[in-house]
């Protein structure tokens, strides 16, 4: 199957309009028509329902497009990843969250040099859940990334889990509590995901969410390994003790046969291990033992 093809199929499937479509792609409608004709005939099946007044997909073309779209992504990565390549040399870059690393960056560049594969590392820092398109678009290798995230295309290998904190602001009315629960904060466990979303969206980076924490602006759920981070006077850190923990994974394409890539999921899984193991209490973890 060629990618011109599929790429005229989504445009049709995008628009539900073959004149759009058209206008979109830069071709007449003529043409166009003929080749998705072309691609059903090959798969063998309908994938549009078409009246005088309307387009729309069938089963099988609902299932195309969504393996169409990654297939196109994938090759486009290809495309993007080879050009690194051919730019200064090999090197590996990896995405990291500003501060969604849960203390492990530096231990993790460390280890990774000692392998034998190991080709230079960049760093490249992004913003929240920008991680997982980076990787599709072919424009990083791995990524630290906190679950949930879009999985769509990509392999991850769970790294460490913590507990959240809710971070409130000094003079907030749950600040005097020693804990808080999901029910103070409003929130239901089934809708934690899209809260997390939400409020991250407020902020690009930790320290602008930190500073709307201080002003009473939000009341963000973060990682307990925060705490040790972003010390701030008028914000304090409560426990959150019935919600899920937070998990950060390695996360690299489903295509990826780089042993570079496979080196450097190693060393974050022997990181990650390692400072499980040895992790003193933080200030936090101290009051809760106590």
């Amino acid at each position: 199957m060629e990618s011109r093809p599929l790429r005229y199929f989504v445009a049709v499937a995008e628009e539900l309009n073959f004149t759009r479509a058209a206008e979109r792609l830069g071709i007449s409608a003529p043409p166009l028509s003929r080749a998705i004709r072309g691609l059903e005939t090959e798969l063998g099946a309908a994938l549009f329902e078409r009246t005088t007044h309307s387009v729309a997909l069938t089963p099988a073309g609902e299932v195309l497009l969504t393996e169409a779209r990654f297939a196109l992504e994938a090759l486009e990565a290809a495309g993007r990843r080879a050009r690194r390549a051919a730019d200064g040399g090999p090197k590996l870059v990896l995405a990291v969250k500003a501060d969604g690393d849960a203390g492990l960056l530096e231990a993790l560049c460390a280890r990774y040099a000692q392998e034998p594969s190991a080709l230079p590392v960049t760093v490249r820092l992004s913003g929240w859940q920008e991680q997982p398109r980076l990787l599709r678009l072919g424009e990083a290798d791995a990524a630290l990334i906190y679950e949930p995230f879009d999985r769509t295309g990509l392999d991850s290998e769970r790294l460490t889990t913590e507990p959240y904190v809710a971070a409130l602001a000094a003079d907030h009315p749950l600040a005097a509590r020693d804990r808080v629960t999901l029910a103070d904060l409003g929130l239901r466990p089934g809708g934690l995901h899209r809260y997390l979303d939400e409020i991250r969206s407020q902020g690009r980076d930790l320290a602008q969410l930190i500073t709307l924490v201080g002003l009473g602006r939000v009341v963000p759920l973060l990682p307990a390994s925060v705490v040790v981070r972003y010390p701030r006077p008028n914000v304090v850190y409560r426990p959150v003790p019935d919600a899920p923990p937070a998990a950060l994974a390695i996360v690299w394409p489903q295509q990826s046969r780089s042993t570079a890539t496979a080196a450097l999921v190693r060393a974050a899984v022997s990181v990650a291990e390692a400072a499980g193991e040895d992790a003193p209490l933080t200030p936090l973890r101290q009051r809760e033992a106590g």
